[in-house]
């Protein structure tokens, strides 16, 4: 599949294996921006993050846009790389992902590019990662004291998918669909090949793989903002038809033995 790029290079992206760091040198950071018709927001964002992380590489993936959104990042100096057609968050991060991996970045951070993450808080899951954890998840549920209105759908649904991540991977975390995030190098070449790209697929079913893959993932608590510009691209019909398709898809690529016993858990009221 054509795939416009303002990178060089088009090899298959293998592991790049760093040489020794010079004593104080942070990791090389790529925050990856996937972006759907952003023009009226994008600029700001980027504007941000070049104060907040001014050593970081910015990567905007434009996923089909038709407002401009790739004109907008490279006005403001951000690397760029086209979709064709819209593919999804899933599909413009596993690019992200092939690129970081291609030029050898240590760590990448996922931030959209809406205006609603803030970049400020970006040190927060970076030193998340420094502590040793391969996926660092910016949570807006982790603190009682953090309000963030879903709707009330959305807020059903959301909690569906956190039981049922909880009950196939033996963990507990407060947020499963947070757009915001950062990997470690191991956890970047493993999702450069596997990471689902169906919509929900690249949060909830991304962490279960993370999950099974033995990757340790913990959660900060972030605070979400309103929307900079534009408009949500899921309404509520197609939100639930999504969090219907995940919730099966999640349980079917389950491991036989944890699929069993989940199913005995359902259809006993709760006992395994």
């Amino acid at each position: 599949m054509p795939v416009r790029q303002d990178f060089a290079g088009t090899a298959p992206p293998t592991a790049a294996t760093p040489g020794p760091q010079p004593p104080g040198r942070a990791p090389r950071t790529l925050v990856i921006v996937p972006a759907l018709n952003e023009a009226e927001s994008l600029a700001g964002v980027l504007l941000e993050l070049g104060a907040c992380l001014p050593d970081a590489a910015v990567l905007v993936v434009d996923d089909g846009s038709t407002d401009g959104t790739a004109d907008v990042a490279r006005a403001a100096g951000a690397i760029v790389a086209q979709l064709p057609f819209n593919l999804g968050v899933g599909g413009a991060l596993r690019t992200g992902f092939r690129y970081a991996i291609r030029h050898g970045y240590e760590r990448a951070v996922q931030l959209d590019g809406d205006g609603q993450h803030d970049p400020g808080e970006i040190a927060a899951l970076l030193a998340g990662l420094e502590q040793g954890a391969d996926m660092v998840i910016g949570s807006r549920f982790a603190e009682a004291v953090t309000r963030y209105d879903v709707g009330r759908l959305r807020g059903h649904a959301m909690r569906i998918l956190r039981l049922s991540v909880h009950l196939l991977s033996g963990h507990r975390f407060s947020d499963t669909s947070s757009g915001f995030r950062a990997f470690s190098a191991p956890l970047l070449e493993f999702f450069a090949r596997n990471y689902p790209v169906e919509y929900l697929g690249d949060t909830a079913e991304a962490l279960l793989l993370a999950c099974y893959g033995g990757f340790q993932v913990v959660e900060v608590p972030v605070r979400m903002r309103l929307r900079a510009g534009g408009v949500p691209s899921t309404r509520n019909v197609k939100l639930a038809y999504h969090y219907l398709r995940v919730l099966v898809s999640m349980f079917s690529r389950a491991p036989a033995p944890l699929r069993r016993r989940e199913l005995r858990r359902v259809t006993t009221g709760g006992r395994a």
